[in-house]
This record gives structure tokens, C-alpha cells and sequence, in this order.
């Protein structure tokens, strides 16, 4: 079998249709209040579900962005790969499911409690996927381990705390959000590398 048959470019381009359809998917549960209730009132009414969409979208995005960190490098897939990746997948299309339920039943403790564990579900794949790939390139993962094992264990903390108050879930779950937003040391070095060969070449 040729070598660039196993080659990442699939896996890439796939694993970007699939969250693409995600984020897709859960715009388009975002209804517009009946003609019934007053403007200011119908914005109250889905202020919610627009909150909780922002929180989904941006756990999506955390996934997207260090998807594509991690797999720059990586010139071939193996069986490992390709399943870890779809299982990856698989739990990340629960989010939209979880976030129209929050949006369909409101805010509270169960609907909450889902969410969280919709939150939770993608990263125990994405760590054992994460090791596979940085196991080929001999990379370290996006942002390191520890801070992959931080973000699960939040996920999974907000899952028990949402029957105390689910707004603490929601901020344990916006924290861990705020967190990645915060780019990986190897992706600054990168970027401060080739800002100085653009900087000396001119």
C-alpha cells in the first residue's frame, strides 16, 4: 500500500466537515419568539439558549483550534488514529443535542447536568487521541496534559454541582473556555520564530 494512502489530509478534512455541521446544527436551534411576545420579552426568552450557544460554540472551537495544532506534523494516520478521531467525533455531536435540550426544558439542575456531561464526554477520546498522534511526532500535546486532564475534571465536577446551583456549572464550564484561550507555548514560540525570519529577511 502506497505511504501517502495513510495519509493525515483525510482525516483533517473530514474532522473539519463534521464540526462545521456541529456548529451549523446548533445555529439552527436558535428559534425566534412567536409573533405573541413583545420584542423585549422574546429577547429575554432566548437570552438563555444564546448564552448556552455561546458556551457550546467556543467548546466546539477549543476542539477545531487544537485539532489543528495537533495533527500539523503528522504525515501519516494509523488504525488507532481514525477511530479515536471518530470517537472524538462522536461525543462532540452530543453537544448541539445537549444544547437544545437546555434551550427546549430551561435552565436547571438535570438539563444542566447533561450539558455538562456533553462537555465532559469528547475529552477523554480527544486525550487518548492526543496521545496516539504525539506519540508518532514526538510533539507534546496542545497545551500540555495537565491542563487536558484540568479541563475534564471541571467538566465532570460540573456534572454533581449543577443539582447545588447550575450557574456554577455553567461558569465551571465558561472557565474552562477562558482557559484555552490562551494559546499553547509551542504555538508562540512558532509564531515569535517566523515573525523574526520575516522581520530579518526584510
Amino acid at each position: 500500500m502506497p505511504s501517502d494512502r495513510l495519509s493525515s489530509s483525510r482525516l483533517e478534512a473530514f474532522s473539519d466537515g463534521v464540526i462545521a455541521v456541529i456548529i451549523t446544527i446548533m445555529v439552527l436551534e436558535l428559534k425566534i419568539p412567536a409573533r405573541e411576545v413583545g420584542n423585549l420579552a422574546g429577547l429575554h426568552q432566548v437570552l438563555p439558549l444564546v448564552l448556552v450557544y455561546l458556551l457550546s460554540f467556543v467548546q466546539v472551537g477549543i476542539y477545531w483550534v487544537n485539532h489543528h495544532y495537533l495533527i500539523d506534523g503528522l504525515k501519516q494516520v494509523t488504525h488507532g488514529i481514525l477511530w479515536s478521531n471518530l470517537a472524538m467525533l462522536f461525543c462532540l455531536s452530543l453537544i448541539p443535542v445537549a444544547t437544545d435540550w437546555v434551550g427546549t426544558r430551561g435552565i436547571s439542575p438535570f438539563s444542566i447536568a447533561l450539558y455538562s456531561a456533553a462537555c465532559a464526554f469528547p475529552g477523554i477520546p480527544w486525550m487518548t487521541l492526543s496521545s496516539l498522534i504525539c506519540y508518532r511526532t514526538n510533539r507534546r500535546p496542545p497545551g500540555g496534559m495537565l491542563k487536558q486532564i484540568a479541563s475534564v475534571t471541571l467538566y465532570l465536577g460540573a456534572i454533581p454541582l449543577a443539582y447545588v446551583s447550575p450557574y456554577i456549572s455553567l461558569a465551571m464550564i465558561g472557565v474552562v473556555g477562558i482557559v484555552w484561550q490562551l494559546p499553547p507555548r509551542e504555538i508562540v514560540e512558532l509564531t515569535r520564530q517566523s515573525n523574526d525570519l520575516n522581520t530579518h529577511s526584510h
